[in-house]
């Protein structure tokens, strides 16, 4: 199956990284300025990238949380992005595996994003989130080397 993974070391205990990912208030703090996470499998796990765009268009709309193993792993699906309408109209179809580890008093984060498929929409999908990705984990890197990211300033 082909995955796209990325990882990042991060300047902060797992169990701080893992509030990263799985609360509201972490969510905000680097990857977006609104957030609704229902963390409990089929709970919510949408990001809001554009909070004040209609129902649809704002991010991650639609998309849930898969599992999870409190501290170590948490796996939600994963839509594609509004710039590839005939993927976005069939809501989330992909999903994303992040796991939290220590390493000599930090953490390591692995993102796996799995569940492509064949076409020239997924190969455009698969670019986007290529770059995406990183842009993602540099932004939770520096959130915590830094502090949380001001979305107002963005």
């Amino acid at each position: 199956m082909r995955k796209l993974e990325k990882t990042v070391d991060i300047p902060a205990p797992p169990t701080e990284v893992w509030k990263a990912w799985t609360t509201v208030e972490g969510v905000t703090s680097f990857f977006a300025p609104a957030a609704n996470i229902k963390l409990r499998p089929t709970g919510m796990y949408e990001i809001f990238f554009r909070p004040d765009a209609p129902e649809g268009e704002r991010g991650a709309d639609g998309c849930r949380v898969l599992s999870f193993l409190p501290k170590r792993m948490l796996s939600f699906t994963w839509n594609a992005p509004p710039s590839i309408p005939t993927l976005r109209a069939k809501g989330p179809m992909t999903w994303v595996v992040i796991e939290i580890g220590k390493f000599e008093g930090h953490s390591k984060v692995r993102l796996t994003h799995l569940g492509w498929r064949q076409g020239e929409d997924w190969e455009a999908m698969y670019a986007y989130f290529d770059h995406a990705w990183d842009l993602v984990l540099a932004r939770l890197a520096k959130r915590f080397a830094e502090g949380p990211i001001d979305w107002t300033a963005e």
